[in-house]
């Protein structure tokens, strides 16, 4: 008989689940300000018609990016017709960059989406000096990102402004609050107000926070279990490290020659609700074995 769990997919989560090894794998991000009419997916249909969606899909998957809604915290005070704020960024080590720009009509954003590929930044807008916050508060995919999440993206914005959206599901509700660092792609569970500034406030200084820390983007599941695994026990800036993931252990490699070849291994948790509301399943999370 499976144990009883807390009626909350991220209750439920907390109890014994770890964070590394959990953030999407997203080398690329198109975030597109839509305040209102969210889906339980942002490609259902629901807010951009059957049509778009199905472009915006297929353009998305060919470019190998991840597609977002973003609002700002709070009431929305869009109006008809508005321009709409588009963030671009790219999350590799070393040539990370986010850039700001607005469209007029959401399909707009087909023809900027092949632009987010690996390299120096487009210029297509103005470049993001400061690190952008992405919280998610999608309440139709999960209600612990829309009652978790809410109250992080609102303190946030109080002190660090328009650097600071909500966004739409971002993968793995269940570590709600979840909050994503742009440009690096760095990916935050579990985290309160004051641990969120502090996370904000460290990668401004090009560091990395690692309380809550489920790994960067760039790299799998695997890889970002072993970059944690190096980062506990290394001091080192935000880019130093990239992953080497050709081999069956991956190998965390710094800027100034060493590295460390990690084994990665996968570990089974009794079943439980990995969403509210659905039927349990067994979590196979990865740990790093050192």
């Amino acid at each position: 008989m499976s144990p009883e769990f807390p009626p909350t997919c991220s209750a439920a989560s907390a109890l014994d689940e770890p964070l590394p090894g959990t953030a999407a794998t997203a080398p690329g991000w198109v975030c597109l300000e839509m305040p209102s009419g969210w889906g339980r997916d942002v490609l259902d249909g629901t807010a951009l018609g059957p049509d778009l969606a199905g472009e915006f899909s297929a353009a998305a998957d060919a470019a190998g990016v991840r597609l977002l809604f973003i609002r700002r915290p709070g009431r929305d005070t869009s109006r008809p017709g508005s321009a709409r704020t588009v963030l671009l960024a790219r999350s590799d080590p070393g040539s990370s960059w986010c850039e700001r720009l607005e469209v007029g009509e959401p399909k707009e954003l087909l023809d900027l989406i092949p632009h987010v590929v690996a390299g120096p930044a487009p210029g297509l807008g103005r470049a993001e000096g400061r690190p952008v916050a992405l919280v998610c508060a999608h309440g139709k995919r999960d209600r612990c990102c829309a009652v978790l999440g809410r109250p992080v993206a609102a303190a946030l914005a109080a002190e660090f402004g328009e650097d600071v959206w909500e966004c739409s599901h971002t993968g793995g509700h269940r570590f709600a609050p979840s909050l994503i660092l742009l440009p690096t792609g760095y990916t935050y569970g579990r985290l309160d107000v004051a641990q969120s500034r502090d996370a904000m406030a460290a990668a401004a200084r090009g560091e990395v926070y690692l309380p809550g820390l489920r790994g960067r983007s760039s790299w799998s599941a695997a890889g970002q279990v072993a970059e944690i695994a190096v980062r506990e026990q290394v001091a080192a800036d935000a880019d130093a490290f990239v992953v080497d993931e050709s081999d069956a252990a991956a190998v965390v490699r710094h800027r100034d020659g060493r590295h460390w070849r990690v084994r990665v291994e996968t570990r089974q948790l009794p079943p439980r609700p990995v969403s509210c509301g659905a039927d349990p399943k067994p979590v196979r999370p990865l740990v790093a074995v050192l």
